[in-house]
């Protein structure tokens, strides 16, 4: 049986000012860097063991990806265009804070997030539940069995999960909030509800 576990990016500069980055590549923060090593600390402790990390191309994900394998002794991450974020089309760019007056009424507000669903150029979450299918498919396909370490984004990552569990993408959105370096299990006959497994303290406006 595989099991896969999905890990959000640290925070990037981007993330700290409030601006919607989709595939936008700036780096890391020092915080997005100590949420990594957080995480790696984490994932050390409870003794978790990864056969294969594959991560999004965009930096802020590779290197996140970059310091868990080092802390864990594992090999070099396998970057995976699947993962990649949603390609925001004319959101790209704009400030978060701004997204209700620009998008609305297409938008899913939930209490830490609002999401857009239509905008100019981008892409659909429709879109990125058949992209989601598609990589977990081929890791399944690559991976019998074991433990993988996925390292992506917010919005993909919540599709990730939706496909994975059957879950409408609507009600991914509302589920949970998916913060930076944090950890979602996504194993055959757990509970939806219960597969965000480690949190951390955020810290974007």
């Amino acid at each position: 049986m595989l099991s896969i576990y999905l890990v959000r990016h640290g925070q990037n500069e981007d993330n700290v000012n409030g601006i919607l980055n989709g595939h936008r590549d700036l780096p890391l923060t020092k915080i997005g860097i100590e949420q990594a090593k957080n995480l790696a600390l984490h994932l050390e402790k409870t003794g978790i063991r990864f056969d294969k990390i594959y991560s999004s191309p965009l930096s802020r994900a590779y290197r996140t990806a970059e310091i868990i394998a080092d802390h864990l002794g594992l090999d070099k991450p396998e970057k995976r265009d699947g993962l990649i974020e949603r390609n925001f089309g004319d959101m790209t760019g704009r400030k978060i804070s701004d997204i209700e007056k620009l998008y609305s009424p297409h938008i899913i507000k939930t209490n830490t997030v609002t999401y857009v669903t239509e905008c100019p150029g981008s892409e659909t979450f429709p879109d990125l539940i058949e992209r989601a299918k598609k990589l977990i498919s081929d890791v399944q396909k690559e991976r019998a069995g074991g433990n993988v370490l996925l390292v992506c984004h917010g919005d993909i990552g919540k599709m990730i999960y939706a496909a994975f569990y059957g879950i409408d993408w609507k009600d991914a959105l509302k589920n949970f909030h998916f913060g930076n370096s944090e950890i979602v299990l996504l194993s055959p006959g757990r509970d939806p509800k219960d597969a965000h497994i480690f949190k951390q303290e955020q810290f974007n406006h």
